[in-house]
């Protein structure tokens, strides 16, 4: 070992942290030997416990900050540093940016292979807390017994209890609390995951943020809702005014998927209605989501992200536009206002229901959609005839699949618009476009998810040669 020292779980170490890993943890390194300590930033001299050790590298937990960083701030709520759902609320916001802007180049560069890329400054938020329209909630016991709710702690399935989570709107706090008090009331027993019995899984509220609805739905380890009246009187007695729908989504599996299969309404709308604004470009459009259907968390870095995608799309209103993982159809009808003709395409056809509501409620004609995966719908259109002058595709964290890369390229579309919330899988993408004819022009990312490792990107590529 070159005279270093072996490191052993459980023996303690004093080091500087220099950088931030991909899940948040601080990296330092003690006579050469790399560590993850959770609860870092970069500058923090800490002393750290080594908990897993390896030959290379090992994890650390932090005992005691011996020298805080110039970049360290005091965490705004009391469980960040136990919620797996702020890795970085400890970091100022500026340094968050600066690392997430650093993130996506460093893999473009590493993954990618690509240098010098024209990359514009990232898109940051004024206000740094209370922007999520979505939250979920898990629902079981505390050690004590009692009926409790939050969100899991970092890669495990341990509640963390938490009725107001700073990232979501203060009215979710007084809708849980509604549920929680229901439960009591109706002796309604949570959902035990290692047994499979219970009742309450999840608590999902979401806020239309424009036009101030908000929907609750329960989900349930059952096809049939006791006691459902009382949930609707609390709910209603605990929002009057904004509250619009309230359901209740079965899931009867054993699995980690929240959402189950069938949703049924309890009371109100199967749905809630919020907008999308573009002062630039002179749009806005409404939309009816329900429950299940993918919608963008942060709304006001959305707009900002949807501008831009029209931006690169650059439209001018006679192309045929492709928008492969199109929801419920938010993209999509941002271009349609400006296009010939869209094509979208999503695998939940819940979501393919509200994008053909969406598009009837905002008056468009030209936006046809299509439920299947991309890679098969979008390959069996190309043979019958499609064409696209532009593509847009907005996948899940995983990028887009082989056979769905195979066909944009065999369609040759004048423009293609990446949007991605990973940027490894998106590095792996664009490079796999860049050896089959597409070069990139512009990428900007976006601060879509502010206290978390997350960071959104969108990319212009062209055809090279045109």
């Amino acid at each position: 070992m070159n005279g270093r020292t072996v490191w052993k779980k459980n023996d303690t170490a004093v080091v500087r942290i220099e950088d931030i890993g991909r899940d948040g943890q601080g990296i330092g390194h003690a006579e050469g030997y790399t560590l993850f300590v959770k609860n870092t930033v970069p500058g923090d001299l800490a002393v750290v416990r080594i908990v897993k050790a390896g030959k290379k590298y090992g994890y650390g937990r932090l005992m005691e900050i011996k020298e805080p960083s110039s970049f360290r701030v005091e965490e705004a709520c009391p469980v960040a540093g136990k919620c797996g759902g702020c890795q970085l609320q400890m970091l100022e916001y500026a340094e968050q940016l600066r690392w997430k802007e650093k993130k996506v180049r460093e893999d473009l560069e590493r993954i990618g292979g690509f240098g010098n890329l024209l990359q514009e400054p990232i898109a940051g938020m004024e206000k740094t807390f209370r922007y999520r329209n979505k939250a979920q909630f898990p629902v079981g016991r505390d050690k004590n017994g009692e009926i409790t709710a939050g969100f899991y702690a970092g890669r495990t399935h341990a509640i963390i209890p938490c009725e107001d989570c700073l990232l979501g709107p203060e009215e979710n706090s007084v809708l849980l609390k509604a549920v929680l008090t229901w439960m009591k009331t109706a002796h309604v027993e949570p959902y035990d995951e290692t047994a499979g019995s219970g009742l309450v899984r999840h608590v999902l509220i979401r806020k239309g943020f424009r036009s101030g609805e908000f929907h609750v739905c329960l989900v349930i380890n059952a096809r049939k809702l006791p006691d459902s009246d009382l949930l609707i009187r609390t709910l209603r007695a605990a929002e009057p005014q904004h509250l619009t729908g309230i359901s209740f989504s079965c899931n009867t599996s054993r699995g980690n998927t929240i959402m189950g299969n069938r949703s049924q309404v309890l009371w109100g709308a199967p749905w809630l209605t919020d907008a999308l604004c573009s002062e630039r470009f002179g749009l806005s459009v409404t939309y009816r989501i329900s429950p299940d259907s993918f919608y963008q968390v942060n709304p006001v870095q959305t707009e900002k992200l949807y501008e831009k995608v029209l931006e690169y799309a650059d439209l001018h209103g006679t192309e045929t536009v492709a928008d492969l993982y199109c929801g419920i159809g938010t993209i999509s009808l941002f271009l349609a206002r400006n296009a010939g003709k869209v094509i979208g395409v999503e695998i939940i056809p819940e979501a393919v229901s509200d994008a053909k509501e969406n598009a009837v409620l905002n008056g468009i004609d030209n936006a046809e959609f299509y439920a299947g995966k991309a890679e098969e719908i979008i390959p069996r259109l190309y043979e019958q005839g499609l064409t696209a002058d532009v593509i847009v595709v907005d996948p899940p964290r995983k990028g887009c699949d082989q056979k769905l890369l195979e066909t944009i390229a065999r369609m040759k579309p004048e423009r293609l618009v990446y949007v991605s919330c990973d940027p490894a899988t998106l590095a792996r993408d664009l490079q796999w476009l860049g050896m089959h004819g597409f070069q990139i022009e512009k990428l900007q990312p976006f601060d879509q998810f502010p206290m978390t490792v997350h960071v959104e990107s969108v990319v212009k590529l062209t055809r090279a040669g045109l």
